[in-house]
This record gives C-alpha cells, sequence and structure tokens, in this order.
C-alpha cells in the first residue's frame, strides 16, 4: 500500500468564499438542499425527499450523541476572562456517571486565556431551583495533549450535567464567527439526540425531521442508533505539509448489541449518517479483527488500518468476533476509543453510502469524503458551488454512494 501518510493536505484545497458559509440554519430543517452522487454521475433534490434516493433494503446508522453547554467562561477579580472548555471527563471517565456526579467532578479541558490563570481558583456564581449556587474550577495538573485537568466542585446537591445546563454555553464551531444564541440549543441539535457526551454536532443528523424519519419508516427502510462523542477536535486545522503529521483525537464510541446485530445483517447496505457514524462503523470492524488476533483492547489506532496491510478478514466476520466477545464479558454494549483518521487509500468494509455535509477546505472530513468517492470529490464540490449550496455545519446536505 503507497504510505497515505505522504498525502500532501495541499492538495485537498479549494476557495471557500464566507457568504458560501452557512451562519444559520435554514426556518425548516429538512427545507435544505441534497446533493446526490451516484455511479459518477451528480444530481440534485430536496432533503425531504431523502427517502426517494434510497432503496428499501437500506439501513441507516445515526449517531445520537447530544452536544453539551461545554463552554464555561468564568472571570478573575481583575476582569480578565478565561474560558474553561470541557473536552471529555477525566474522573469518573465514564460520561453518564460524570454527568451525574453530585458535590465534584474533574474533566479534561482547553482553557482559552490560561496565561491569565496560573495559579489559584476560579468561580461562577448562578442560582439554580431557588438556591445560590458558587462553581468552583481548580487546575489539577499541567498541560498535556493541549488540554488541562481541572477539578469542578460546587455547594448544591445538584449533579454536573445541571450545572452545565445553568452555566454553560453552547460550543458552535469557531468558523460561524458568531457567539451561541438562545436558538442554537435547539437547531444545533438532531431531533434524535440522546446521550450527552459532545462539544460539536453531527452536522448530517441536523436535516432530519419526524416527516422524514416516518418517510424511511414507511418506504420499509431500517435503521439503528450508535453513539460517538464529537471532540473539539474535529475543528483541529491541519497544520502540518503531510497527512502523517496530524494527530487524531480519541473519540468515545458505544454501541449495544442490538445495533451491531442490526448492522452485520444488512451488510452491503449501510448507509452511515455523517462522518462521525463512519468512524464508527469503520472502527468497529478493526476491533472486530483486533479481538480475531487474540487482542483484547477495544480501541483503534490512528493508522492502524493501514498499519494491517492486505486483511481479507471479511466485516461479518469481525463484527461476529465483537458479538461472541460481549457474550462472553456479558456485555450488552460495547463501550471503546478510536483515533481512526480515514484518508485516500483507506479501505470501506461496513459503509456503502453516506449523508453528509459539505466540509472545509484542508480537513480530515473532506480526507474522508475524498477517500469515498475519490477524485469525484472536486466534481462534487464544485457542483455545490455552482448551484448555490450553503456550505459547513448548517449548510446543506449530499447523499454520496462509493464508488
Amino acid at each position: 500500500m503507497t504510505d497515505v501518510r505522504k498525502i500532501r493536505i495541499e492538495d485537498y484545497d479549494y476557495v471557500l468564499p464566507e457568504d458560501r458559509i452557512a451562519k444559520y440554519p435554514l426556518s425548516r430543517r429538512d427545507s435544505s438542499k441534497l446533493l446526490v452522487y451516484r455511479n459518477g454521475n451528480i444530481g440534485q433534490n430536496v432533503f425531504k425527499n431523502l427517502a426517494d434516493e434510497l432503496s428499501p433494503d437500506s439501513f441507516l446508522v445515526f449517531n445520537n450523541t447530544k452536544v453539551i453547554q461545554a463552554r464555561l467562561l468564568f472571570k478573575k477579580s481583575t476582569g480578565a476572562q478565561v474560558e474553561v472548555f470541557c473536552l471529555e471527563p477525566f474522573m469518573p471517565a465514564d460520561y453518564q456517571l460524570n454527568f451525574q456526579s453530585v458535590g465534584s467532578c474533574e474533566w479534561k479541558c482547553m482553557i482559552g486565556n490560561a496565561k491569565r490563570w496560573k495559579e489559584g481558583c476560579l468561580f461562577l456564581e448562578t442560582v439554580i431551583e431557588g438556591s445560590d449556587l458558587v462553581l468552583r474550577a481548580e487546575r489539577t495538573g499541567e498541560c498535556t495533549d493541549n488540554s488541562f485537568t481541572i477539578r469542578f466542585s460546587w455547594n448544591l446537591p445538584v449533579c454536573f450535567s445541571q450545572i452545565l445546563e445553568a452555566l454553560g454555553h453552547l460550543p458552535i464551531p469557531p468558523y460561524l464567527n458568531r457567539e451561541a444564541e438562545e436558538s442554537d440549543k435547539r437547531t444545533y441539535q438532531t431531533v434524535y439526540s440522546k446521550i450527552e457526551g459532545s462539544v460539536a454536532a453531527p452536522t448530517a443528523g441536523l436535516h432530519f425531521t419526524d416527516e422524514v424519519l416516518q418517510s424511511l419508516k414507511t418506504k420499509g427502510i431500517g435503521s439503528a442508533e450508535i453513539t460517538l462523542h464529537v471532540g473539539a477536535g474535529t475543528f483541529r486545522p491541519v497544520k502540518s505539509e503531510y497527512i502523517g503529521g496530524h494527530p487524531m483525537h480519541c473519540e468515545h464510541i458505544e454501541v449495544t448489541r442490538g445495533t451491531l446485530c442490526g448492522i452485520k445483517s444488512h451488510l452491503g447496505h449501510i448507509t452511515a449518517v455523517g462522518t462521525t457514524s463512519v468512524r464508527t462503523l469503520e472502527s468497529l470492524y478493526h476491533i472486530g479483527c483486533n479481538l480475531l488476533r487474540g487482542k483484547t483492547d477495544c480501541s483503534v489506532g490512528q493508522w492502524q488500518p493501514y498499519d494491517e496491510c492486505a486483511n481479507n478478514i471479511a466485516p461479518a466476520e469481525s463484527l461476529q468476533a465483537i458479538l461472541d466477545f460481549m457474550d462472553g464479558t456479558g456485555q450488552d454494549r460495547l463501550m471503546a476509543g478510536t483515533n481512526i483518521i480515514i484518508v485516500p487509500g483507506y479501505r470501506f468494509r461496513v459503509v456503502d453510502s453516506l449523508i453528509t455535509n459539505f466540509h472545509q477546505p484542508r480537513s480530515t472530513l473532506l480526507l474522508l469524503l475524498a477517500a469515498f468517492v475519490g477524485d469525484d470529490w472536486r466534481k462534487i464540490y464544485k457542483f455545490a458551488m455552482d448551484n448555490g449550496f450553503r456550505f459547513l455545519s448548517y449548510g446543506d446536505s449530499s447523499l454520496l454512494f462509493n464508488k
């Protein structure tokens, strides 16, 4: 295999005018445009007609993660503002246990204006259920991987999820160049979001409405849900000349046994809703391969799919290995981590078609798209640009079939 680490990021660039970036969503989610790429041909529809573009044997996989209000804005006595951005739970490390913590918990966080906070504690105050709440933030470790460990503690018998709801701000993408507004709390969540943990929305899912979901069911199209909590690294620009110099962040995956069975029984007809679902589904394949090789570490390294070289394990065999592992350990839910990076040269094992938005130039998400459709990504993006499509998180959508 050609060394994919030597892919030049400048080869995945295009001009994106500022006025083509959708700063706000459409008033009706499913009225967005839908580009359809099939057998090398490009067409156009409206997202509410998605079911018309899919065959009845299609099987959609949704990411049910929910965006948390991860930005906490503290002010020092000097008036300096320090932003603490919650990335992932540290103690307890389990998302749900951490959100349910009462009194204290620890998170890995990014700190904005960190030079203004070298020592001491930061405080935020609010009122919850008629009582005065004081949230305290304390740095407990040095910077590692661009993040700090922060210990939060508070004086009321409320859980941390309530703290974030009361004091946090929604982390809308930085390229929107605006502050989060009250409406974003609704529009920057999918209608099927359930499991708290993401700091960015799986934006392909933002186009779905209850009516679109019902139209898919009416046609007999099946579906299942996975969970991948999107990390802030999704916005991390590629600064290296070659993609091999770009470190991928680890993201947390959860998949139930029932979902695994559904995916396995529909192999050959899997439609991933969003790049996060792609990353999860393809990671599952490589986790199964690890188990078949005798490894019990349910995680996927950044370059693992490429280092394996010729891998003749069938997807069904790999997924069955996960099911056998879960049965043997008495688990009904697989919890894993993935650093997988999908770039041109990657061999897709599970995903057959993809619903996704239009991504930033020179981004890992654009590289994933190019891995899926080959050099036709340029033709697809030119069509979108020439036909008035809106780009990025609040923009329009596409349905792409793997060549």
